[in-house]
């Protein structure tokens, strides 16, 4: 039988129970718009944290660690070296926290053609003085124009510039809670004590403000020239080297490699967010579970107004067997309706879902703990259409396919022999 016989028969069917027709694509128009609107609603969401934490780490991080010696002085005695020595309350070794040969390894990172970008970095506690308190706090002195490129500082600089830290000497940014603690903004002078007990005085020319308050109260920023000034360390001072390669997938690998090429320790970013990741795998689970319950719901309600269709259909039905129609005939016939109804509604949910998520797009949200944030967060992302689209087709066409496959089933002698 021709396709355009079938789809004729199909809408015609549709538009003798028009209400029901109706009813069966509004559920999978809802299905569709809702499973859109809160995947994209999600998507963005992540896509925010991870702006907020994973994209302020670097993928490969170089730096000295505190740590206990792999072997200790005992073993290494004739005497004892075959025994099994027990050893409690060994202080841990400490190296120091510079990187030696700093420039040699920024040079070799930088010539790696998986390698973006690398930027160096001083990290030293302090504490700032507001009086006669003192308060506990972390300098990072920074490379700023690797550091900006990396990590997009300035989009949490609520006041002042970054790259005043590279024009003007002995400045700092400080956190927006540590400014709020010590009742100091731009332009104000403030003390600083180093850990090695020396006393320098620098200008505030920024203020930032990431949105979580451990970080805004305790970490400011620094040129690393200044940072080294501070601690009386040579231009060649660096405590950590920060990289992001084009294939954040590699950055494992890369980071056992260079832990044993030049004898540092190293963290790759999935090691030092695993949590987080996990976290926000958890959220896109949940969204996507959320959406794909509302349309088989949506399927479900399709099967039966189907279901009741065909019973009230009968009559129709054994007329068009009695005429020459197969049951395979039959069978496509609610086959193509029930995928008309996938697509027509399937097509509005998409619009619909498109309109939802501009409408939340648009939505203010303000809150000082995330100061560059203005409205909710969507991802527009284009596969998420093609799922719903996709998986509205095969829900509406699953349940029509019992229902088909039951009215293919029917004996039209017996329909007229009951009449």
């Amino acid at each position: 039988m021709k396709f355009g016989i079938i789809l004729d028969i199909a809408l015609n069917l549709m538009k003798a129970r028009l209400k029901q027709t109706i009813v069966a694509g509004v559920g999978v128009t809802f299905g569709i718009a809702m499973f859109i609107a809160l995947v994209g609603f999600m998507g963005g969401l992540n896509k925010l944290l991870d702006s907020l934490m994973m994209n302020r780490t670097p993928h490969v991080r170089l730096y000295n660690d505190i740590k206990a010696s792999d072997t200790q002085p005992i073993n290494l005695s004739n005497t004892y070296k075959n025994s099994k020595n027990f050893i409690h309350s060994i202080r841990p070794k400490d190296n120091g926290k510079e990187i030696y040969n700093s420039i040699a390894i920024i040079n070799y990172l930088k010539s790696d053609s998986n390698v973006i970008d690398v930027a160096p970095k001083l990290n030293t506690p302090v504490f700032f003085n507001a009086g006669n308190i003192e308060i506990s706090g972390v300098i990072n002195g920074i490379d700023v124009i690797p550091e900006e490129r990396l990590f997009k500082l300035s989009d949490y600089i609520i006041a002042g510039n970054i790259y005043n830290l590279n024009h003007q000497n002995n400045s700092i940014i400080i956190g927006k809670g540590l400014a709020d603690k010590m009742m100091v903004t731009t332009g104000d002078v403030i003390k600083i004590t180093s850990a090695r007990g020396q006393l320098s005085t620098l200008k505030i020319v920024g203020i930032s403000q990431i949105g979580i308050a451990e970080i805004d109260n305790t970490i400011s920023y620094t040129s690393l020239k200044t940072a080294q000034k501070l601690l009386g360390e040579p231009a060649s001072y660096i405590t950590d080297i920060q990289i992001k390669i084009k294939n954040i997938l590699d950055a494992p690998a890369m980071s056992d490699e260079l832990a044993k090429k030049f004898g540092i320790d190293a963290i790759d970013i999935q090691e030092a967010n695993s949590q987080f990741e996990t976290g926000s795998s958890v959220r896109s689970i949940i969204s996507y579970a959320v959406g794909v319950v509302l349309l088989i719901v949506a399927g479900f309600g399709i099967y039966n107004i189907l279901n009741m269709m065909i019973y009230e259909k009968m009559d129709s039905i054994a007329i068009l067997k009695a005429t020459g129609f197969s049951g395979r005939d039959v069978k496509w016939i609610f086959i193509t309706l029930a995928s008309v109804i996938g697509i027509s509604g399937g097509l509005l949910g998409l619009l619909f879902g498109y309109l939802i998520s501009l409408l939340i797009d648009n939505v203010p949200f303000n809150t000082a703990s995330l100061p560059t944030i203005k409205t909710y967060p969507i991802d527009y992302n284009y596969i998420f259409y093609i799922i719903g689209l996709v998986f509205a087709l095969f829900t509406t066409t699953i349940a029509g396919l019992f229902p088909a496959l039951k009215a293919s089933r029917v004996d039209p002698v017996d329909i007229i022999r009951g009449k």
